[in-house]
């Protein structure tokens, strides 16, 4: 389980004095236990929650990264995408341009569907099934260039 390996992670990175990787191992850990407590978990965390998660925290860390870029502060947005590649390390590998397009593909046929105005039954199976390995806004761009 994601939140066990965490764990055990962090013990490495504590002993390897690996201090990136501990503040980001710790960061995740603490969202993990946030969402373990919320009302209606249950103090239950699946590796599908777990992965939305981190998929979250490395979208929020690239954002920050290029504000401070655009604000010229290049020591910020380094620190902030270090964190984000040991986040990275836990989430699948993100599809290519050709891997989406086939996947896509799979799933307009297998529902169906032949036109723009279905295109919210494609993108609720689409971002359900390819959590974690394309984000939203691609998903979206790639169905509508496909239905048209």
């Amino acid at each position: 389980m994601l939140f066990e390996q965490i764990s055990a992670d962090i013990m490495a990175a504590m002993k390897a004095k690996d201090k990136v990787r501990t503040q980001a191992l710790r960061n995740i850990k603490k969202c993990f236990i946030e969402a373990k407590t919320a009302p209606g978990n249950n103090g239950e965390l699946t590796d599908e929650a777990a992965l939305k998660i981190l998929a979250k925290l490395a979208k929020q860390g690239r954002d920050t990264a290029q504000l401070y870029t655009e604000q010229n502060r290049p020591d910020l947005a380094e620190a902030e995408l270090a964190e984000v590649a040991v986040i990275d390390t836990y989430l699948p590998r993100p599809l290519s341009d050709e891997e989406l397009t086939t996947a896509l593909r799979a799933i307009i046929e297998e529902l169906g569907v032949s036109s723009v105005k279905e295109m919210g039954k494609v993108m609720g199976v689409a971002t359900q099934r390819l959590s974690g390995q394309a984000d939203g806004r691609a998903i979206s761009t790639k169905v509508k260039e496909l239905l048209n």
